[in-house]
């Protein structure tokens, strides 16, 4: 089988990319949960503050019994779910002052997905949520159209929002999953041998790029050292988490406070 690979959303947006799998003519898609939402609400809860105290505690979330969960609403539309993938642990960075505390982070314009959870996770720290297109993103920061941002470093450093931002502070405040997507329309043509390829594949592909991610972390904060951009390395992450907690509340009866009980019996 040839899989023939189109990066730099050269087939559109994630959500554009997940409904021409719906449909079947883009076969796979992996990119981050925000977009899925719309498709999958349940998947909100990995956009929760906060959610994983570890790689370890997302990794039994994801590829356990609540992961099957998420992805049998995907089915329901079409979609299939062949597991998480990773785009690393979310940090903010900011062109106003050095971030130590969730009080430091008040009073700016920080630009967010559109997502609920992340909305609500910026109003939480008494900013301003700004959704902009991440194709935009640098423009924006570079023309103070928003004071910040938060995204993995993979996306700060290979975006160069280094030269636009004087702060970055390792907030750690979202582990980003990568959902990795397959449409169900072309599944369903494949013959078994061939979904079984498929299948098998994807979890040798997905603990393929987890290592690779969790080595490309490491690196790329090296390189981010070597740049101009001011690293807060230990923020207070405890003042963080507990600025946060309201957000929970917010979303309690959407999610489900029993399958947020059942990702906090997990840590």
């Amino acid at each position: 089988m040839r899989i023939d690979i189109f990066p730099s959303s050269q087939l559109g947006n994630g959500r554009d990319q997940i409904e021409g799998a719906q449909i079947g003519s883009i076969h796979f898609h992996i990119g981050s949960v925000a977009p899925v939402t719309n498709f999958a609400p349940k998947f909100n809860v990995l956009n929760l503050p906060y959610l994983f105290e570890s790689r370890e505690h997302a990794f039994k979330v994801l590829d356990g019994e609540i992961g099957k969960e998420l992805g049998a609403d995907l089915a329901n539309r079409g979609l299939m779910n062949l597991g998480f993938m990773e785009n690393g642990w979310r940090h903010m960075t900011n062109n106003v002052r050095p971030i130590r505390t969730a009080e430091d982070a008040a009073s700016m314009k920080i630009r967010v997905q559109e997502s609920p959870p992340y909305i609500s996770f910026v109003k939480a720290l008494k900013s301003t949520p700004v959704p902009v297109p991440f194709g935009e993103l640098y423009t924006a920061l570079e023309q103070h159209v928003v004071d910040g941002q938060e995204n993995p470093l993979a996306q700060i450093y290979l975006n160069k929002f280094n030269e636009v931002q004087k702060y970055l502070t390792l907030t750690h405040h979202n582990y980003d999953a990568a959902v990795f997507i397959m449409s169900k329309t072309t599944f369903d043509t494949l013959p078994k041998d061939l979904q079984k390829v498929i299948t098998e594949a994807s979890k040798e592909a997905i603990q393929f790029e987890r290592k690779a991610a969790l080595e490309d972390e490491g690196k790329l904060l090296e390189d981010l050292r070597k740049t101009d951009i001011q690293i807060e390395e230990n923020p207070d992450l405890d003042s963080f988490r507990k600025a946060v907690k309201p957000v929970y509340k917010e979303f309690e009866d959407s999610i489900g406070k029993d399958l947020l009980d059942k990702i906090e019996s997990l840590k």
